[in-house]
């Protein structure tokens, strides 16, 4: 990527190991800030974003030329206050809009890796983005905060780098997939692949890319972002264009004209190679073993949680949540929780939920008196 979409590139010059145990010899991470660095370097917060989300988190997009997807929560005066905050955001491992990916250029071939780029987990993307925190010169991080894979994201940081944060914020998340989450990545996957134009995923240098079967992927995968509750209230069976069915294959309803909508949007931006390995890195991450259960008790290093759930996300539904709380609150950690009523389902965090930026700014608040910023 170039300097016309407006984001900052760090090139790091030495090997990553990869969880997977192959290594990449160097690599890119592209990133946002927003706000300014203060002079203890105490007021930076990580977002993490979700599957389809990216550097992006506030603004304008200088790619889409949409509003940032976290617009809602972050900014001069709002939730996360620019004013006060330096908030950084980066662009995931893998992913497709700066940060070193499929897409990518090996330096070896000097071609796209395709899918010659190794398999990548969330702990290969935390460790990138802890590299981005040492390169930007900062100690430790007021917070890191993510919804979705970005709280998958934040759970990992907790994991492995409780002692560089005051705080975690994660949001509509869970410490692993379910069987069910995984079953709906894998057909999204298949209709990727099952796509001529996907050529074994070398298709950077052809005319025609694999839209159809990425636009399906994302199809699926939007259903589970909402409640049937919401999809009822919003769409019910109301009819898009006609009064009466066509009695064919076209678009007869309306909820049929929004998905069709959300798919072809998706493909002008996502890349397909990079959602094969991100949902992936999703499906491997888990924070549990067998021997000693969840791998998050760190209350020896003062770590503040505070979670987020949704009552109507059946994605990651609140009992995984109450799961998580129940380990940490076994070792004595420091662990709030709401559960906010809602009917508009796992994308509820990405949306205008009063109650929500209540008590997410309440949290937020009480942070900063403790830390003296």
């Amino acid at each position: 990527m170039n300097n016309k979409y407006l984001f900052e590139q760090i090139d790091i010059n030495e090997p990553l190991k990869l969880d997977c145990g192959d290594h990449l010899k160097n690599y890119s991470i592209a990133f946002k800030t927003f706000g300014k660095l203060n002079k203890k370097k105490n007021n930076a917060i990580l977002i993490c974003h979700a599957l389809t989300g990216d550097q992006f988190c506030t603004g304008k997009n200088s790619v889409t030329k949409k509003p940032g997807w976290w617009n809602i929560l972050v900014g001069p005066g709002k939730v996360i206050d620019t004013n006060i905050f330096y908030v950084i955001c980066s662009n995931v491992l893998g992913g497709c809009m700066g940060t070193t990916g499929p897409s990518s250029i090996n330096s070896k071939t000097k071609k796209p890796f395709g899918l010659g780029f190794p398999v990548i987990t969330i702990g290969d993307m935390v460790s990138v983005q802890f590299k981005l925190i040492e390169k930007l010169g900062i100690e430790k991080l007021f917070s890191v905060i993510g919804g979705s894979m970005g709280g998958m994201q934040a759970l990992e940081w907790a994991s492995k780098y409780g002692h560089k944060i005051n705080s975690v914020i994660p949001i509509a998340t869970s410490y692993r997939h379910s069987a069910q989450n995984i079953a709906f990545h894998e057909i999204g996957r298949q209709a990727i692949m099952a796509d001529p134009f996907w050529k074994k995923g070398n298709y950077y240098n052809s005319k025609q890319f694999p839209t159809r079967g990425l636009a399906v992927a994302r199809m699926i995968a939007h259903i589970t972002y909402l409640s049937e509750s919401a999809l009822q209230r919003k769409f019910g069976r109301n009819l898009q264009n006609s009064k009466f069915f066509s009695f064919g294959f076209d678009t007869d309803f309306q909820i049929e004209s929004y998905l069709k909508h959300q798919g072809i949007s998706f493909v002008e931006r996502f890349d397909a190679n990079s959602y094969l390995y991100i949902t992936k890195a999703m499906d491997y991450f888990d924070l549990s073993t067998k021997t000693t259960g969840l791998r998050l008790s760190l209350p020896e290093n003062n770590l503040k949680y505070c979670f987020f759930s949704f009552s109507s996300d059946w994605l990651f539904p609140t009992s995984e949540t109450k799961t998580i709380i129940q380990s940490l609150k076994a070792n004595n950690a420091n662990v709030s929780f709401v559960e906010i009523q809602t009917d508009k389902g796992h994308d509820s965090f990405l949306l205008d939920e009063p109650k929500f930026h209540f008590v997410f700014r309440k949290f937020v608040r009480g942070q900063i008196k403790e830390s003296r910023l």
